[in-house]
This record gives structure tokens, C-alpha cells and sequence, in this order.
């Protein structure tokens, strides 16, 4: 059974005195302990790189990072631990898959990319139409917000190259279907790329059930460390990939004339990658593995949501969701809210959450966004609600 104060008891920096009330999980969770401190061994008592030596910190340190490989299979039910592999962040495995993908597209050549899409699920799809000429064709909302699966199906009879998806909105909280829009993918004959980075925090993610050729997460939303994330999939559409990034490990053979690439995971993890990150990844996705805080965050969700139904806020997306809600303040500005929290040391995040076009559709330049994780309590919930609704006074009384 979940504890939420044994959780809570894991995370260091929530323990300080003065910390904030911590609700902008969606932008990056704290640290947990046995990250920190997996993260700290391998700097005090093993530093040394990965795959290249024969002594024993080599050995150590190439022993922790595969671990740390077998731990991340392990969470998100990867088909081999081949398939996992080590990048950057969501941004930069979503990058990844784009480049390594350039010589599949050409002039008008479709690719779908929904419209509650995360900039990172947007860009790197543009950069590569205007290289190659294909085009992009949003998959549009229905009236609750929610993707409009009677037009994804419209667009699929174009016959699209690729299918772009986030698993949960970062700004609207909502869970999208990803398992039929997988299948519908694939049976129209595309690649589907998941953007998870707000899934894995929160959801049971199972990437042979997913179905999709890609997925792509980041360690800094799910309790591990910044500057590390992780690229999966299908085995065979990883394998499809041109590594874009070359240099030492992702090569099997070179002379000036020729390379061979290594195999899987490595031709596409090149140079010296952020070790201690990795490691700690590892960590969280122990630490993840078997837990299960849903009902827990479904009731703080509800009660943030009940409590919202009584203030004068609109609450963007209806459906199945995560802990995260964003509303707008008819009157009221997003950014003097979020000061005003701030000012009441509870953390938000105001802003277009790095989701322009989203916001353009929904007819708003930005808003306000509550994420909760598995460490917030009811009474944090409580207190955001009476912040809020006394900054919601305080702004709609001024002249």
C-alpha cells in the first residue's frame, strides 16, 4: 500500500525549512534520496567512463549504468534492454528519432502531430519539412479539449509517414488514447512517436502494450536527475534510425574510407554520455517500479478539482487525466496569479507551458498550471485553494 509520508520522507528538499508548498511537478519533481545518493557514490568512490576499461571503477561504473539500463527495462516494459536508450532528455530523443529518420520523408510526405503538442513534439518535425519538404497536418481537438479521433481518422486515409503524440498533455492534464492511435497508425501504415515525458511519473507505462514505434521520457519528471532521458520503442524502428550523432562507441569499425556502426543501444548513444545521471535514473525507475500512488493522486486530483468548481476559473481539457490542471481567471492574468503565489510560497507555473499553438486554439495567450506528484498532501491542496481564490479577490477588486 502507497504511504504518501514515507514517499514524501524520501525527497530532501521538501524537508527544509522554509521550502514551498511544491505544485509545478509538470516543469521538473524534486530529487529523491536514493537517487542523490547513488548519484553521489559513483562521483565518491568509482568515477571513471563506461565501456572502455578493463580496471575496476571501469568496470564498476559500465556495471551501474547497465543496471541502471536493465532497471529502466524493467519500468516500462521494454521488448529487450537493447531498446532503451540513453539521451539527454525527451527533447533530445524526440530529435533523435526525427534526424535519424530524414532520409524516409520527402516532398509532400504527411506527418500528423496532434494539437496539444509540447514544442519539442512540434519543432523538430518543422525542421525536418523544411529539409525534406514534407508537411504537417495538426490532429485538432474536439469541444472538451480532447483529441478528435473521427479527424485522426480522416487524416490516416492521406496515408501519413509518422504519427507525433504526447501520452498526457503537459498543459491540459489529459491522457490521450494512445494505444488506438497507435494501432490506427500502424495499420495506415505509420511510425507513431509517444512523447511521455508526463506519462511515466504517473501512468503504468507498458511500451509492447503501447504499440508504438517510439517512446520518449525524461528523468527530471519522474523523480531522477536532470540531463538524462530515454529513447524506446520497437526494436526493429529503433534499428531503422541513422545515427546523427557520431563519435566514439557507436562505431564498430572505421578507417578514412568506411564506418560500420555498433549495434544497438550504442550506435545511437555516442561520445562519453552523463554517467552519474544515468546511474541515478536508474534509481528512480527502482524507486518507480511497484509503486503505486494512483489512488492517492486521483483523490488529491479530485479535491483540487472540487475545490476549483467553487472559484470563478475555467479549467482547461475534460477527460481521463493526471494530477495536472490548468485554468484561466477570466479578469485575472495567469503571471499575477503565479506571483502571488509565489508570494505565498507555493510554487505554479504560468505561461504557455511551451504549448503556443494549443493556446491559440483554445482562444488564450496562457494560464496557470497546478501539477501535483505522489509527495503533495491534502492539506497542500487546501492550501493552494485558499491562495488562490483570496489572489482571485485581490486581483478582481482592483480598479
Amino acid at each position: 500500500m502507497f504511504e504518501p509520508n514515507a514517499f514524501r520522507d524520501l525527497f530532501p528538499a521538501l524537508a527544509q525549512p522554509g521550502a514551498p508548498l511544491y505544485l509545478d511537478n509538470g516543469a521538473s519533481t524534486q530529487t529523491a534520496s536514493p537517487v542523490l545518493d547513488a548519484m553521489d557514490q559513483y562521483y565518491r568512490q568509482y568515477r571513471a567512463n563506461v565501456h572502455r576499461g578493463s580496471h575496476p571503477w571501469a568496470t564498476r561504473a559500465t556495471d551501474a549504468l547497465e543496471a541502471s539500463r536493465d532497471a529502466v527495462a524493467a519500468l516500462i516494459g521494454a521488448p529487450r534492454r537493447e531498446a532503451v536508450i540513453f539521451t539527454s532528455g525527451t527533447t533530445a530523443a524526440i530529435n533523435l528519432v526525427a534526424w535519424g529518420l530524414i532520409d524516409h520523408f520527402g516532398p509532400g510526405d504527411l506527418i500528423l502531430v496532434s494539437a496539444m503538442e509540447h514544442h519539442a513534439n512540434l519543432v523538430p518535425w518543422q525542421l525536418l519539412a523544411r529539409r525534406t519538404g514534407a508537411r504537417i497536418e495538426p490532429i485538432p481537438l474536439d469541444g472538451k479539449g480532447a483529441l478528435d479521433m473521427a479527424a485522426y481518422d480522416r487524416l490516416l486515409a492521406q496515408k501519413p509517414k509518422l504519427v507525433a503524440c504526447c501520452h498526457v498533455s503537459n498543459t491540459l492534464g489529459l491522457i490521450n488514447p494512445v494505444v488506438q492511435i497507435c494501432a490506427k497508425a500502424r495499420a495506415a501504415g505509420a511510425l507513431s512517436l509517444i512523447d511521455g515525458a508526463q506519462a511515466v511519473a504517473h501512468l503504468k507505462v507498458d511500451i509492447r502494450a503501447l504499440g508504438c514505434d517510439f517512446y520518449a521520457f525524461s528523468g527530471h519528471k519522474m523523480f531522477g536527475p536532470t540531463g538524462v532521458g530515454v529513447l524506446t520503442g520497437r526494436l526493429e524502428s529503433l534499428g531503422e534510425l541513422l545515427p546523427f550523432m557520431g563519435g566514439g562507441e557507436m562505431i564498430d569499425r572505421v578507417s578514412f574510407d568506411t564506418v560500420t556502426f555498433n549495434a544497438l543501444p550504442h550506435r545511437l548513444e555516442a561520445g562519453t554520455g552523463p554517467i552519474s545521471e544515468i546511474i541515478g535514473l536508474g534509481a528512480a525507475a527502482e524507486l518507480l517500479t511497484g509503486l503505486d500512488a494512483s489512488a492517492h493522486e486521483a483523490a488529491l486530483t479530485q479535491r483540487l478539482l472540487a475545490g476549483l468548481a467553487k472559484l470563478p476559473v475555467q479549467v482547461l481539457g475534460n477527460g481521463p487525466r493526471v494530477s495536472l490542471v490548468s485554468i484561466t481567471v477570466p479578469g485575472v492574468h495567469h503571471s499575477d496569479l503565479a506571483h502571488y503565489l509565489a508570494g505565498n510560497n507555493i510554487a505554479v507555473r504560468a505561461g504557455h507551458h511551451c504549448t503556443q499553438p494549443l493556446h491559440g486554439l483554445l482562444g488564450i495567450a496562457g494560464s496557470l498550471r497546478i501539477a501535483l506528484a505522489p509527495y503533495n498532501t491534502a492539506a497542500e491542496v487546501d492550501a493552494c485553494l485558499a491562495a488562490l481564490g483570496d489572489g482571485i479577490d485581490l486581483f478582481l477588486e482592483l480598479p
